[in-house]
């Protein structure tokens, strides 16, 4: 469910209409509600209750400081991938002791902030990173709580992009080596151990490869105790997927009990990292129509929008709705078009074959809908294009929480070295 409606034919986010957000803020935009963000918390967040859980909502997938404020206030910690993300949650006013510092290549900068500001785990990702992270923390006269994020080899049967969990893909410690690892980690002077993560991919719609490996976790907790090496700590990562197309992906009651079943009787504190689950239908993209038009094979609704501002359809080939602000009826003809963008590259396309008004027009307004996760963050300024806004909405009112990007402060980032002149 999200807040994003026709009243009175006009698209409204909550109380406010699209139309008056493109005349104030220009397009193309991201609009993000409230009440969606809050829905979505609170419904996942009740799957697990009676569970000592934490939900760290995983950065990554949604960085403005109002939506991390919003969903800070009403619980939320953090999963964070950069030194970037974590000063942006800390910045919202999130607790560092809600706050995970996962990613496969961290700094040793990155390392020392994370130490200083005593955020609750850091995921450690390779024997590399551990025998780095043990230095940096002895040399800091600091104890690094670490989780080891263990690959399952696990297919999560998702896009090829965004599988994490199978033995080809770059992320965590090899299933077959963890409690060699552990071992070792457990004699560093600069390490504590203090838990186990796990992440197998994004956009799941089916709970069975969750369940093998939180089943193989459980298991890997129980050799590891069986050896004086104690885990208190179980980082499941995110994952669950959303409807983009007709996806059915489970909800979030039945993710819970899946949980409870696997390593509930553990008793050990979960963290729960979802990140497209919470923002990705709370956001839209709103684009004006530049111009129509009619080729040989095609119709082209050609907007103002491009892959630089939401380039998931470029990426992933994804697919995200894209309806008309002022609302059909069902007596109104459709043409059949491709929605494009004005970038030069044949991959700029939004949709193909969608239908829309046939009397849609330059001018008029079109909605991408489920754009409120890896669609800002996401953003470029590929054929300097600066970047879009960012609008939050809460009942009849609304914010820009990040204001467009002026062209010349884009262009003015660059510097031109002394031997080439100054004219």
């Amino acid at each position: 469910m999200n807040h994003f409606e026709y009243i009175d034919g006009v698209l409204h986010a909550e109380g406010v209409s699209i139309p008056e957000m493109a005349d104030k803020v220009g397009t193309p935009f991201f609009c993000y509600s409230t009440a969606t963000l809050e829905r979505h918390y609170k419904v996942y967040a009740d799957a697990f209750e009676g569970l000592d859980a934490t939900v760290c909502f995983a950065v990554k997938a949604n960085s403005n400081q109002a939506v991390l404020k919003t969903l800070g206030n009403l619980g939320a910690g953090a999963d964070v991938v950069s030194v970037g993300e974590m000063r942006r949650a800390l910045r919202a006013g999130i607790d560092p002791a809600k706050i995970i510092f996962s990613g496969v290549g961290k700094a040793d900068a990155e390392m020392r902030e994370a130490l200083e500001a005593d955020i609750a785990q850091i995921n450690v990702e390779s024997i590399p990173e551990l025998v780095e992270l043990n230095r940096v923390a002895i040399e800091m006269g600091k104890k690094a709580r670490i989780a080891l994020r263990i690959n399952p080899h696990v297919d999560a049967k998702t896009h090829e992009k965004i599988a994490t969990g199978k033995a080809e893909n770059k992320f965590g410690i090899d299933w077959t080596r963890a409690i060699e690892v552990y071992r070792d980690a457990a004699a560093m002077d600069g390490i504590e151990v203090t838990g186990i993560a796990m992440h197998i991919g994004s956009q799941l719609t089916d709970l069975t490869p969750f369940r093998e490996a939180f089943t193989r976790l459980a298991g890997l907790v129980e050799q590891l105790r069986s050896e004086g090496i104690h885990i208190r700590n179980l980082d499941l990562g995110g994952g669950l997927g959303i409807a983009y197309q007709g996806e059915t992906p489970p909800l979030p009651d039945a993710y819970g009990q899946m949980v409870r079943e696997t390593v509930g009787h553990l008793g050990c504190h979960i963290t729960l990292e979802p990140g497209r689950l919470i923002a990705g239908n709370a956001g839209i993209m709103v684009s004006r129509v530049m111009y129509i038009k009619d080729g040989e094979a095609k119709r082209f609704v050609i907007l103002d929008a491009a892959m630089n501002d939401l380039i998931r359809p470029t990426l992933y080939s994804a697919y995200h709705e894209i309806i008309p602000v002022e609302e059909q009826g069902e007596e109104d003809v459709q043409a059949t078009v491709d929605v494009v963008g004005p970038v030069c590259e044949t991959g700029d396309t939004f949709g193909k074959d969608r239908k829309l008004p046939d009397d849609l027009k330059a001018g008029d307004l079109v909605a991408v809908m489920s754009a409120g996760a890896y669609g800002a963050v996401m953003s470029s300024t590929y054929n300097t294009r600066a970047l879009t806004p960012e609008v939050l909405v809460k009942g009849n009112n609304f914010a820009i929480v990040r204001p467009r990007q002026e062209i010349d402060q884009l262009i003015n980032m660059d510097q031109i070295p002394a031997w080439l002149g100054n004219e």
